[in-house]
């Protein structure tokens, strides 16, 4: 049962949440699956941060010098893209799908309550873009990696696609921020 909205931002989310749920209900459904459900877990998981931070450590060690400034400037955009996820995520108080609509499974816990805007793809694509530009040899594992880790978010359950859409831009300003900073 959706929680009725108390806002005039909640009626709009509302008919937003509606209008997106046979998107959100036909790709939760690739979660009913083990194999696929395993590795949108997987993809989600890494998302969490671990594969960023790995990332971020590992370009001086790979490309010396030359990755020191792109890594610092991920490192600085990273901090700055949690607080502003954060931000958003108190101020516009969107319900996760599970949440609003019984038939969405959560397949996996959320990091926190609130959807609105993907963390997980506001990190891959800020991170992604900056790395892909600095060295373009990581392309083919990153953009991948970076695509799995936001379909994941509503094939789980926890984001609607216009969460998803908003991390995605959100990202790919912050990294545009970070390629200013190199």
């Amino acid at each position: 049962m959706p929680v009725a909205p108390t806002s005039s931002l909640g009626v709009w989310f509302a008919r937003v949440d509606a209008a997106e749920y046979r998107i959100c209900r036909r790709l939760n459904h690739g979660a009913a699956f083990p194999v696929p459900r395993r590795i949108f877990q997987a993809a989600s998981r890494l998302g969490d941060g671990m594969v960023w931070y790995l990332l971020i450590i590992a370009l001086p060690c790979v490309y010396g010098r030359p990755g020191l400034r792109p890594a610092v400037a991920m490192a600085l955009t990273g901090m700055l893209g949690v607080a502003v996820y954060k931000v958003l995520k108190r101020a516009f108080v969107r319900e996760r799908p599970f949440i609003t609509h019984a038939a969405i499974d959560r397949a996996m816990p959320a990091l926190d309550r609130y959807s609105f805007p993907s963390g997980h793809t506001l990190h891959a694509v800020s991170f992604t873009l900056q790395a892909c530009m600095h060295f373009p040899e990581l392309a083919w594992v990153l953009i991948p990696l970076a695509l799995i880790i936001a379909a994941s978010r509503v094939v789980l359950g926890l984001h609607y696609p216009t969460d998803v859409l908003a991390g995605a831009v959100l990202g790919a300003l912050l990294a545009l921020l970070g390629l200013s900073l190199t």
